[in-house]
């Protein structure tokens, strides 16, 4: 989790910065007034991160039931987002357990062959 969370913050500090101002200007209608610009930082993920950022596109499918269990759950309890506790702590478990992809791998290093004795 702690990587998608660097890779969204790196490729997208301006959407994560905007919904985050937003959210803490309007606590009793943030869930659809800023719902505008939580989108803008799913297509941003979506678009900017490296090549579909693999943490976050691992995220998104192993834990995409936990994760609309937690928008389900914050729609219907928009006023009092402090409701849906479980349901974030649910996700949060899961995208924990999401192993990070290998690291990329690099050609082997060309080896040099000795040149002959003249």
């Amino acid at each position: 989790m702690q990587a998608a969370l660097e890779v969204t913050a790196r490729y997208c500090s301006r959407e994560l910065d905007q919904y985050g101002r937003c959210v803490a200007a309007k606590p009793e209608s943030w869930q659809r007034d800023c719902h505008h610009l939580k989108m803008s930082i799913a297509r941003c993920t979506s678009s900017q991160c490296p090549p579909g950022s693999p943490i976050i596109r691992q995220i998104r499918q192993a834990c995409a039931e936990p994760f609309e269990a937690f928008e389900e759950c914050l729609r219907q309890n928009e006023a009092s987002a402090g409701r849906c506790a479980e349901q974030v702590r649910r996700f949060l478990q899961c995208a924990e357990r999401v192993p990070p992809p290998p690291p990329p791998r690099r050609p082997a290093a060309a080896q040099t062959q000795p040149l002959p004795a003249s």
